[in-house]
C-alpha cells in the first residue's frame, strides 16, 4: 500500500447509520470500520461521518423522476428519531466532523469537499455502505477532485456480493487503491 501522511489524510464512514445497517450484515462491515476509526484517530488522520437524511420539507421536494429517492425520502422524513444518524457505536468524538446528505454520493449535497481542502486533505480512506452506492458515487466524486483514493474492501458491503466484488476488483482501481482493513490499519500504524 501507498504510504498514507496523517496530516493530509481523512478516513469517511460513510451511510453508517442504523436505518442502513440493519439491511446488511453488519457484522461483517462495522468492526472493520471501528478498526480503522481507531487506527486513524491514533495516527493523528481526521475521521468523518456521512450520513443521509431528509428534513419533511426536503422529503417532499424529491421529484417522483428521482428513481433512488422518490420514495425513500419519504420514508426517511418520517423515520424514527435516531435511525439516520450515524451509528451510536460509531462513537462520533467531539471535533469529527459529521455530514448529512440527501443525494447519493457524499459530496453533492454537502460542504465536505471545502472542509476537507480547508484541513489540507487530499486524500480519503472510503468506507461504508453501499458498495454501488455511496461508495461508487464518492469514488466517481472524488476522482473528478484530484483525491488520491483509498477503498477499504472488506469495510464495504452491498446487498449483491457480485457487484461488490465487480466494483472492488475491477472498477475502482482506476480510480483508487483497493485494500484491505489490516492493510489500512497497518499503513495507518506507520504514520
Amino acid at each position: 500500500m501507498t504510504p498514507l501522511d496523517p496530516e493530509r489524510t481523512a478516513l469517511l464512514l460513510l451511510d453508517l447509520q442504523p436505518s442502513i445497517l440493519a439491511r446488511y450484515p453488519a457484522d461483517a462491515v462495522l468492526p472493520n470500520a471501528l478498526a480503522l476509526r481507531d487506527a486513524a484517530r491514533a495516527a493523528g488522520a481526521l475521521v468523518g461521518y456521512v450520513h443521509v437524511a431528509f428534513t419533511p420539507e426536503e422529503a417532499a421536494a424529491v421529484p417522483p423522476t428521482n428513481a433512488t429517492f422518490a420514495g425513500v425520502a419519504e420514508r426517511m422524513a418520517g423515520a424514527v428519531p435516531g435511525t439516520t444518524e450515524v451509528d451510536p457505536r460509531l462513537g462520533v468524538a467531539a471535533g469529527e466532523p459529521v455530514f448529512r446528505k440527501i443525494r447519493i454520493g457524499a459530496f453533492s449535497t454537502t460542504d465536505l469537499h471545502d472542509s476537507l481542502r480547508d484541513r489540507g486533505i487530499d486524500t480519503l480512506v472510503l468506507a461504508g455502505i453501499s458498495t454501488s452506492g455511496v461508495v461508487l458515487s464518492t469514488v466517481r466524486d472524488a476522482a473528478d477532485k484530484d483525491y488520491r483514493l483509498v477503498v477499504v474492501a472488506d469495510a464495504c458491503s452491498d446487498l449483491d456480493a457480485e457487484v461488490h466484488r465487480v466494483l472492488t476488483e475491477k472498477v475502482f482501481p482506476r480510480q483508487a487503491e483497493v485494500v484491505s482493513t489490516a492493510e489500512a490499519v497497518a499503513e495507518l500504524g506507520r504514520g
